[in-house]
């Protein structure tokens, strides 16, 4: 196995756990969290300022606006010019990458399609699934009160929508950005894993 993988999912769609099990189905890290923890320890923010940037990605306008209106726009002019939010995205982006140069792993989440983008040996999957299978797992496996399932899930999709769309400048869940989407509420977890091991031909 010679390839890192990037998973990006819906909010309960198991797109977290299709990517534990690819990594230990190939004997290879696992990087979620990890990032952020490191990305904390070596920038000095606290670990809680990277989650709340995530947090406050509801609205794309409102979000582009606080952030000023450009993600790297100011890059060139040096990291003191930016802003906290896009100290906080390089701090991340920076620990993704050294991460994946390490060797093959499988990273969920952090924008890592693009962030390594320029890498060869990368493979991009979307985990998706419809909303009431999404509502379902959220219940039994996330404890969402079941009246506020499908308002959270909405809620926490648009935030991932946002703070991706903001940081790269391209559409989250737009099939173009991955080498493939699978629905894994047709297949089950299991199956998901099963169909992207024989995809990956490893």
């Amino acid at each position: 196995m010679n390839k890192v993988i990037t998973i990006s999912r819906q909010y309960g769609s198991g797109g977290r756990e299709v990517g534990q099990k690819l990594a230990k189905h190939y004997g290879i890290p696992f990087y979620d969290n990890e990032i952020i923890a490191n990305a904390a320890k070596e920038s000095g923010f606290a670990e809680v300022a990277f989650e709340r940037a995530e947090e406050k990605a509801t609205n794309s306008f409102l979000y582009s606006l606080a952030m000023g209106m450009s993600a790297y726009g100011n890059m060139d002019m040096g990291f003191s010019t930016m802003s906290v939010d896009d100290r906080l995205f390089l701090a991340e982006t920076k620990v993704t990458r050294r991460f994946a140069q390490e060797g093959p792993c499988v990273i969920v989440g952090r924008c890592a399609d693009y962030v390594l983008k320029d890498l060869p040996n990368i493979v991009n999957i979307f985990v998706m699934a419809d909303l009431p299978a999404r509502i379902k797992r959220a219940i039994e496996n996330y404890e969402l009160p079941r009246e506020k399932a499908e308002t959270s899930i909405i809620k926490f999709d648009k935030r991932r929508s946002n703070y991706y769309n903001y940081h790269t400048g391209k559409k989250w869940g737009d099939v173009n950005n991955y080498h493939i989407a699978i629905r894994s509420d047709f297949l089950g977890v299991d199956h998901t894993v099963q169909t992207l091991i024989s995809y990956l031909g490893l």
